[in-house]
């Protein structure tokens, strides 16, 4: 029967509660007992209080970390393609590493981006609009490599017409390795927009909604800089229940269905490969290199009667012989060459 308070212990303590002078009274027990369960409930530490977990209405979470995890590994995958791709169109190592993603409201991401360019752009079936900002010093060395420069920054905030299209070119192969990283979750057409150079006409989401950004670190040869992808949550929401690590995981160890099989063909039969015919060979001194002249013949190690190659890429598939169709010289395949 000592757990249970008297009437004149209820009333002790109860007054101790209003005065805030808990610690200054008589403290028997049971009276300690209930200044615990009030530090409980005020939220103050010490042993035995109650755990709690500060929640910020302003910034209020819309993703749980597992879909967090599963947009990274999708942008994990994104910025190794887009090295890739980048790297083959600027002729020039492009290495591009994922830095963070959080969710943060619309307006704290445009205050923390300095000069940058940014490009608007639609993920068609998704709704909605997102942003890839990318600062001036990476977009002006990219250009410099696509004209021939080492890839020099320039300490310029203006883009010309002329370096406008070459930019669209740089994010077209941007634009395929993001599409390719998302087959896994939604197969998305990504399509420019609109392109500014402030932030202040962007916008793509009011201020308070909460948007995903992936920031990473872009180097080109020497150079190096920053690049975010910006993704409203109402973008992302109708496709939120797809953004388990468990249902990419399995999307990805199903086999090719036969739609998938078919978008595969179109894009390889879209692509453009380099043929060759192969007259063949002939070896001569460097001298004798130096003084041919217009007019001068070589001799082959080709025999006339001999099929000679046709080579795709560099490498030999075909054998036939040259013939005329018109005015135009043709290669007439006779057989393939087998690996």
């Amino acid at each position: 029967m000592s757990n249970i308070l008297s009437q004149a212990e209820i009333e002790a303590l109860l007054n101790s509660l209003s005065d805030g002078g808990a610690e200054g009274t008589s403290t028997t027990p049971n009276q300690s007992t209930g200044v615990q369960l009030n530090n409980a409930t005020s939220g103050r530490t010490g042993k035995g209080m109650v755990a709690y977990e500060i929640y910020d209405f302003r910034r209020p979470d819309k993703f749980s970390k597992d879909q967090l995890r599963t947009l990274q590994m999708l942008h994990e995958t994104f910025a190794r393609m887009a090295g890739s791709g980048l790297s083959a169109y600027l002729r020039s190592q492009v290495q591009i590493d994922l830095i963070s993603l959080e969710q943060v409201p619309y307006e704290e991401y445009l205050r923390s981006i300095t000069q940058s360019v940014f490009t608007v752009m639609s993920l068609p079936p998704l709704t909605g609009q997102a942003v890839l900002e990318i600062e001036f010093s990476l977009i002006f060395t990219m250009i410099d490599r696509l004209l021939g420069g080492p890839g020099r920054a320039i300490n310029r905030n203006v883009l010309t017409d002329i370096e406008k299209p070459l930019v669209r070119q740089a994010l077209d192969r941007m634009f395929n390795a993001l599409k390719v990283a998302w087959e896994g979750v939604v197969i998305v057409n990504p399509a420019l927009e609109g392109m500014e150079t402030s932030a202040q006409f962007v916008q793509i989401a009011p201020p308070n909604d909460i948007v995903v950004t992936i920031l990473f670190e872009v180097k080109i040869g020497n150079q190096r800089g920053a690049m975010s992808l910006c993704i409203p949550y109402l973008l992302l929401k109708p496709i939120t229940t797809k953004l388990s690590a468990q249902t990419w995981f399995v999307s990805n160890s199903r086999k090719h269905s036969p739609q998938s099989r078919r978008m595969l063909s179109e894009q390889v039969q879209q692509s453009h490969v380099e043929c060759i015919v192969e007259l063949g060979k002939a070896k001569l001194p460097f001298s004798a290199f130096l003084t041919l002249k217009p007019g001068d013949v070589l001799r082959l190690n080709q025999g006339t009667e001999h099929d000679i190659r046709f080579l795709v890429q560099g490498v030999p598939k075909f054998t036939g012989k040259p013939a005329l169709k018109g005015k135009k010289l043709v290669f007439s395949i006779h057989d393939t060459i087998e690996d």
